[in-house]
């Protein structure tokens, strides 16, 4: 059976929600990854998605994050629809996957400021956001040592960095704390919340 995607209704009002979604259907050959996903998630809010292994939570991620087209259903960020405005989209998001993204052969900061002019800024700017950043997230100690020597949570705080170097509005964040110790896992959620006072 052919599936096609269900357009976003004009007369829903953009830019209410930081994230929309009705309908997110998904398959991959015979299995059904998603049968009909609805959300809406406000502003200056934290939405935690919890399923066991396999109930479409990666999937549902990979849509808002534009990696992965729906079969039906529609879906927005920041207003912009996740498949017309994909380019857009990607332009106001920040993901900080389960597993750490950084090079940890790079420095701290090395990866910062790598990350920034892949972001097109001038290399200036790129330095001064990598060392703000580092401040922020407490590795201005650790910042010209190479992250194959970080703790777990300094890695998580380094790529939690990465994910707010242009300063996007919203972030999707994929097990933030896995592997953490209580103490990490607790300092974690308090640059979470940080960020949301921020409004993130």
């Amino acid at each position: 059976m052919r599936q096609v995607r269900i357009a976003r209704p004009t007369e829903v009002p953009v830019g209410t929600h930081a994230i929309e979604a009705e309908g997110l259907t998904k398959r991959y050959g015979e299995t059904l990854a998603l049968a009909g996903v609805d959300l809406a998630v406000e502003r200056g809010t934290v939405l935690g998605v919890l399923g066991p292994n396999g109930a479409g939570k990666s999937t549902t991620v990979r849509i808002l994050t534009t990696l992965v087209r729906p079969d039906t259903g529609w879906a927005t960020v920041d207003g912009l629809d996740v498949v017309r405005d994909g380019e857009a989209v990607r332009s106001r998001i920040g993901v900080a996957a389960q597993d750490a993204t950084v090079d940890v052969a790079l420095t701290g900061r090395q990866n910062l400021v790598m990350i920034g002019e892949l972001s097109r800024l001038a290399r200036p700017n790129a330095r001064a956001r990598a060392t703000e950043l580092l401040d922020r997230f407490d590795l201005a100690d650790a910042a010209d040592r190479v992250v194959k020597g970080y703790s777990g949570g300094m890695r998580r705080r380094l790529d939690l960095a990465a994910s707010r170097v242009t300063e996007p509005p919203i972030l999707f964040l994929d097990e933030p704390t896995t592997g953490l110790d209580p103490t990490s896992r607790a300092a974690m959620w308090d640059i979470v919340r940080g960020l949301v006072d921020d409004g993130v």
